[in-house]
């Protein structure tokens, strides 16, 4: 018989998956009407992220432990991209009825594992009773500086921190059922396990003049950027590769440039910085120009010297 304890009974479970918060900051956590955290002394981030079934994933290509991992890992994203620390988690999950107690046990536990690799905790919550798997995760952080999409300025140079191509490699190979080949390994990883690099967030925050996460394509993510600060953004395509990148488009017979370019959910910190300050655990990927004939945008820079155009393509949640 499947099992599915009552609501109260789930609450109680989630309570001791999830654990107390050993930083002292946060003063009530799961099993109240709401977390209350301690004030600090510098600014608040406050981001929210959705994983709804059918939408963002499919429950035959990752596992219910994954899929809480990647719940909070893609809200985690976005404070590593303001320069943030994270303070706690709050998730809302909306359950069918043929989520087992076991299912939820496993989404737990592979949501505290995405907030222990963060350093942070799930302080709260949410369930729900719905017709698809959704996960609603709110992370709440502080930074002295916030990092934003606006501040990029011509003669700074473009770095990032993370793969790039990778998560949609590893959905593809998922889907053909060759996850299991060795060349198959970090894409897969990547997809099913991301992670958000709010370490590379910390080592720029105090460098860079704007930064994003590339949760929906580094054109569309790094068009974001362009856009906001008035500027052309130039990438050098001899750089967006890699080893693992080229053995897993292989796999997945697939333009290796098209998936760094587009593809999604890999998470990598972008950020633009002065040419002799780009951090530690930061590649130089192009630089910042003004713009060109008015134009503002994303170009990559040919062999030749010459500039060609991107489309900002990547994933849009209503195209």
């Amino acid at each position: 018989m499947t099992a599915r304890s009552s609501e109260r009974a789930r609450i109680d479970m989630l309570a001791r998956v999830f654990g107390t918060d050993g930083s002292g900051r946060t003063i009530v956590g799961i099993g109240d009407d709401a977390a209350v955290i301690a004030p600090g002394r510098e600014p608040l981030v406050w981001t929210l992220d959705a994983q709804v079934e059918g939408i963002h994933f499919r429950r035959d290509l990752v596992s219910m432990a994954d899929l809480g991992y990647r719940a909070t890992m893609a809200a985690a994203s976005d404070l590593a991209a303001m320069g943030a620390s994270p303070l706690g988690i709050l998730a809302g999950l909306v359950l069918p009825a043929y989520v087992t107690d076991e299912d939820l046990r496993a989404i737990a536990e592979g949501q505290r594992e995405a907030a222990e690799e963060v350093g942070t905790q799930i302080i709260g919550g949410n369930l729900a009773r719905g017709q698809e798997i959704s996960i609603t995760t709110t992370v709440l952080g502080e930074t002295p500086r916030p990092l934003g999409r606006s501040g990029a300025k011509p003669g700074e140079v473009v770095a990032i921190a993370g793969p790039l191509g990778l998560s949609a490699a590893g959905l593809v190979l998922i889907g053909r059922g060759r996850e299991h080949e060795a060349d198959a390994a970090p894409a897969v990883r990547a997809y099913r396990r991301p992670l958000a690099r709010i370490t590379a967030g910390l080592a720029a925050r105090d460098v860079a003049s704007a930064a994003i996460d590339v949760s929906d394509g580094l054109t569309r993510d790094v068009g974001h950027v362009a856009r906001a600060s008035g500027v052309l953004v130039v990438l050098d395509r001899s750089t967006l590769l890699t080893p693992e990148l080229e053995r897993a488009a292989a796999l997945a017979e697939a333009d290796p440039y098209q998936l760094a370019l587009e593809g999604g959910e890999d998470y990598a910190v972008v950020v633009t910085v002065p040419e002799d300050r780009v951090p530690a655990g930061f590649k130089r990927i192009g630089r910042v120009v003004p713009p060109q004939d008015g134009k503002i945008g994303i170009a990559v820079e040919q062999t030749n010297g010459t500039l060609a155009w991107l489309d900002e393509r990547g994933y849009d949640h209503f195209g």
